[in-house]
């Protein structure tokens, strides 16, 4: 099994700590995929996000208000390049890892076959504002999720089936704007799957201290209310794995001491999981029962002889 981490950039098409990201993928290498979905390639100057970059046959018109196609496309071409693609991350260019490689392994290999999106009912007036055009959904679809959170195979397949067999419907909640921040919860409760989904925060982000009115806090100077924020997050949330937005700016030896030293304490008692241990010792068993039937068959043989 793997994750695929699935990249959205734009304007200057670059990865705001690609130096660490790379750092952190290094030991967990042999069960992540990269992808990046980018508006123009020629703005591309890392070879690394060249190397990951999407076909071009799978490049679409988005924008902020319609970036359903961007993660559509990163779902298609993240699901059929390596099957073996189990967990699907959603990341920008301002996202960065929280925890260590070993804590993040732990969760995937103790929650592979759960999706991990933040939802609840839609907040906003759906009266007056006109994303996702809930108030022409019914009442039981009028949700809203995180925008960046953490989807299953199984739960890839359900978003699929829904472009293929609800395409009005899909195209309806498309066409109202900011669809990502509810399609997802939505399709999933469809088709029964969002109860059996871990509602929680993956991606923390300050709304409290917003840099614009559509955008979180920019993580700059690691001040005071920067400090006490991660780390409140951090402790709250059990399934945190990244922290958006970070500033290039942002001091690296800081985003290190969270990522390799704040829970270094607890990743020492982690014990991961192997989700394919009781197929091991299966075939373990039986290897062990075929090696003894062909010795004693090989030793009546030399016997009989």
């Amino acid at each position: 099994m793997k994750v695929a981490l699935c990249f959205t950039i734009s304007y200057e098409h670059t990865l705001n700590k690609e130096h660490i990201w790379r750092k952190w993928i290094e030991p967990n290498k042999d069960i992540i995929n990269v992808y990046f979905y980018y508006k123009d390639y020629e703005k591309i100057k890392s070879s690394w996000i060249q190397q990951h970059a999407l076909p071009s046959t799978h490049i679409y018109e988005t924008s902020y208000y319609h970036v359903i196609p961007a993660y559509m496309s990163l779902l298609n071409y993240a699901f059929t390049h390596d099957k073996q693609n189990q967990w699907f991350c959603f990341l920008t260019d301002s996202c960065c890892p929280i925890v260590s490689p070993k804590r993040f392994r732990y969760l995937f290999f103790e929650f592979y076959n759960k999706s991990v999106i933040s939802w609840k009912r839609a907040w906003w007036n759906i009266t007056f504002h006109k994303r996702a055009n809930l108030a022409l959904l019914p009442n039981e679809l009028r949700l809203a999720n995180d925008p960046w959170f953490v989807i299953t195979r199984e739960d890839v397949q359900c978003c699929f089936k829904f472009t293929r067999t609800q395409s009005k419907l899909y195209n309806l909640i498309c066409k109202g704007g900011l669809a990502n921040e509810s399609l997802f919860a939505i399709i999933l409760c469809g088709y029964k799957r969002l109860d059996k989904a871990i509602c929680s925060v993956t991606h923390v982000a300050d709304w409290a201290r917003m840099a614009s009115p559509t955008s979180p806090h920019l993580f700059k100077e690691a001040n005071k209310g920067d400090i006490e924020f991660i780390e409140r997050e951090i402790n709250k949330y059990e399934h945190t794995m990244f922290i958006r937005k970070i500033a290039p700016e942002f001091p690296d030896d800081v985003l290190n001491h969270y990522i390799y030293e704040y829970s270094s304490v607890e990743d020492g008692g982690l014990q991961i999981r192997d989700p394919y241990l009781g197929q091991k010792i299966l075939i373990y068993l039986f290897s062990s029962l075929f090696i003894y039937i062909c010795m004693n068959w090989y030793l009546e043989t030399i016997y009989n002889m």
